[in-house]
């Protein structure tokens, strides 16, 4: 007797809802992207260790010794840097499951309704965490806009307000904001 993964893929048309075909998707060793069938290379080291990669880049590197974890465009060096959001629980349901299951409809439609939701919760998740990314960055810049104004405040004033330079440094130090005075030499109007 065939077990059930067997016989659900060798029924004939009657159980066509049965029937379910599956890509095996691999890894790419060097950089994590997905292999689909057909594309990438194989190494095969002497200890009978496979290596998959997803193109000649990925391959080219690993002769060359290089840690995918040094390089800025793999997705082990983003992880690492914090680039990625990588600890997460949504990735718990993209794991790779190699057993074999007997699928029925009921099933089936809860669990597309689940992705739909799982996807939305990935959306809103990434998007979290590139705000929060770009907000330290924003800061950053801001605090070094700050401090350029601060060392270059004699570019912003005309040289006519030399007196009160050194008083409004002072005051800009104090609070964020910037006041700019217009000032009008009676020399230009006339």
């Amino acid at each position: 007797m065939l077990s059930p993964a067997v016989t659900s893929l060798n029924s004939g048309p009657q159980d066509s809802h049965l029937c379910t075909a599956s890509m095996r998707l691999e890894k790419c060793w060097f950089c994590s992207s997905t292999i689909y069938p057909g594309h990438g290379l194989c190494f095969v080291r002497n200890d009978s260790k496979p290596f998959n990669f997803c193109r000649s880049k990925c391959h080219k590197n690993f002769k060359m010794k290089r840690n995918p974890r040094k390089v800025k465009w793999t997705k082990a060096y983003r992880v690492l840097h914090g680039k990625d959001a990588s600890i997460d629980n949504i990735f718990q349901f993209e794991r790779k499951r190699n057993r074999p299951e007997r699928y029925d409809r009921i099933v089936t439609q809860r669990t597309l309704r689940a992705m739909n939701k799982v996807d939305a919760v990935r959306a809103r998740r990434a998007e979290r965490f590139h705000d929060q990314r770009m907000k330290c960055k924003e800061n950053n810049r801001r605090r070094g806009d700050k401090k350029t104004l601060e060392q270059q405040i004699h570019l912003v004033r005309s040289p006519h307000d030399s007196a009160d330079l050194h008083e409004t440094a002072k005051s800009f130090t104090r609070s964020s904001k910037i006041r700019v005075f217009r000032t009008v030499d009676s020399s230009l109007e006339g």
